[in-house]
């Protein structure tokens, strides 16, 4: 039989997959995926961040934030100023504009997906979901 925790978090990652389907979809007209978007958005809001920082904000290893920064970088959108020992990330001005563009519209998409509970149910769902989130960095 499964318990209750099983079946939430079964629905909670049924969520999470239609969301990020959305959130590809909606990304397509900038041909840029989510994943790029976390990372405009994580950029643009921290000028200077370390990679290492990155990976640890996005939860994804250095490895897989290379490549993408590589990718990124490649078109244009930001670059790595060597900083002693560490890479700083800054978004370049065609960068800023797409973080302009794409981050807020991205963000005000995401949000919408929630609309369906009202705002006090929005709040419990955030802070049970901070309470599961914070137990499991004691692990």
């Amino acid at each position: 039989m499964r318990t209750t925790g099983l079946l939430a978090w079964l629905r909670l990652a049924r969520v999470f997959q239609k969301v990020d389907r959305v959130a590809t979809e909606s990304l397509r007209w900038r041909q840029l995926s989510p994943a790029q978007v976390d990372v405009l958005a994580k950029v643009g809001s921290s000028e200077g961040i370390s990679q290492q920082e990155l990976a640890d904000a996005l939860l994804v290893t250095k490895g897989n934030v290379c490549q993408l920064l590589h990718k990124m970088e490649g078109s244009g959108l930001l670059e790595r100023r060597p900083d002693g020992r560490v890479n700083r990330l800054f978004l370049t001005d065609q960068g800023r504009r797409l973080y302009d563009e794409v981050v807020p519209r991205h963000d005000a998409m995401l949000a919408e997906q929630f609309n369906t509970l009202s705002e006090p149910d929005q709040r419990a769902l955030l802070r049970l979901l901070r309470q599961i989130d914070h137990s499991l960095e004691r692990t």
